[in-house]
Parts: structure tokens; sequence; C-alpha cells
């Protein structure tokens, strides 16, 4: 497989079920100088636990090919996509600002916000690595730091949606000048937020698909939003642990 911008595109002449064995073959077995009968056991479950998750995301990236190979419209995915980023921005919103968390989980769980900006962090990380390899030609590295990204990012979703619905929002207690600059960078951090959840999605879609074009396009502008939400994303932390935590 290959990469193009921000995203994958698969290589039509390797069929699915010889990827899928050639992966399978290669997973590392664990190591079982202790305790031998476990560390059977332990191979086998890992072994069929990674090989069915493999499975399930070469299946799915074939789907998405076969869209494309069919000359499917891509105008009905991408309207999918903005209704359901749509959907998923207004759960959020009310999670964060409508949503009134219980008192019984006051002061535990507690490593969420630092989670989350590890997260944030890994993410942008991922994203100038991504960017590094896209620009020396280097598609296969490019391709396993996008996906990288867009993993660390998911992860911090989860996270996220936990932390806001155990703690709710948490009121940043500064004055003058540094609350100004707090809720700016906050404000623009929420706004592009809301832009990059449809714009990653589609810029995924247009590379898995095989439109590099639209992909090449559309990711000129989706890097910079997504880097720019998971860079401030860390910044809030950072201002929010000085006053707050």
């Amino acid at each position: 497989m290959v990469v193009s911008g921000l995203g994958i595109s698969p290589i039509a002449s390797q069929s699915p079920g010889s990827r899928h064995e050639g992966k399978r073959k290669s997973l590392a077995v664990l190591p079982t100088t202790m305790f031998p009968d476990c560390g059977t056991l332990l191979n086998h479950a890992a072994a069929l636990a990674a090989g069915t998750l493999y499975d399930f995301f070469m299946d799915f990236c074939d789907l998405i090919v076969s869209m494309g190979q069919a000359e499917i419209s891509s105008r009905p995915v991408v309207g999918a996509i903005v209704v359901l980023s749509g959907l998923a921005v207004s759960f959020l919103l009310w999670l964060v600002y409508v949503h009134h968390a219980s008192a019984d989980f006051a002061g535990r769980w507690m490593f969420l916000p630092a989670l989350n900006a590890l997260l944030n962090g890994s993410c942008a990380v991922a994203l100038c690595v991504g960017l590094y390899f896209i620009k020396h030609r280097n598609r296969e590295a490019h391709r396993r730091s996008m996906l990288l990204a867009f993993a660390f990012s998911s992860v911090f979703l989860l996270s996220y949606i936990v932390n806001h619905a155990l703690h709710g929002d948490t009121i940043f207690p500064g004055h003058g000048p540094v609350r100004r600059l707090y809720l700016s960078i906050l404000a623009s951090h929420v706004i592009l937020s809301v832009i990059a959840l449809p714009m990653v999605l589609t810029t995924f879609f247009f590379s898995l698909t095989g439109r590099f074009a639209m992909h090449r396009r559309i990711a000129r502008f989706t890097f910079p939003i997504w880097l720019y939400v998971s860079i401030t994303g860390v910044v809030v932390f950072v201002f929010l642990k000085a006053y707050v935590y």
C-alpha cells in the first residue's frame, strides 16, 4: 500500500488474501523462555487478535477501493461524512456546555486531561513526521505516520468524551490579559476542531479511493488545521494546569 498526501491508496495488483496471509505470518512471536505453557497460550491469543483486527481493517480498505474502482460518485459519501460529523460535533457541544457531570466522580480519574494532552501532542508529532516523509517521497513511512496520527486523534476523542462525561467543563479562573489570551486560543481551537473532523475524514476518503488530485487539494488545508488543533489542545491543557489542576 502507498500513500499520497494524507491517507492511503491501495495497490490493486496485490490480492487481499495474499496480503492478509503475509501480514499474519509476519506477526511477532511472544517470548516463551519462562512459563512455556502460558507463553504458548498468549502467543495464540495475541496472533488471533492481531490477525482479526488486521483482516477487518484490510477488508474495510478493500471495500473503499472497490467503491472507487466502480466510479461511485464521491458526493453522497462526502455528504454522509459532513452529516455524521455534524451529529458528532453537536453531541460534543452538548456534552461540554449542557451536560452536568455527577459529583460522584469528582477527584477521580484526574489523569484524563494529561492523557488528552499527551495524545494531542503525539498526534502533532506524527503529523509533522508524516509531512517530512511525503516531502521526501517515502510513501510507506508517510502512510504509517498518518495512520498513527489518526489513531492518536481517535483515542483522544474517546478519552475527551469520558473526561467531560465524568468531570464536566473546566472553567478557567484567570483574569485580565491571560484570560483573554486563553479564551482566544480556546475559541480558535474549538472552531477549527469542528472544521477538522469532516476534513480529515474526507481527505482519507479521497486517498483510499484513489482520487489523488482531490486528495492533494484538500490535504493542503486539512494538514495545517489538524496540526493547529492538536497543538492548541496541548496549549489549553498547559493553561489549565497552571491555574486549575
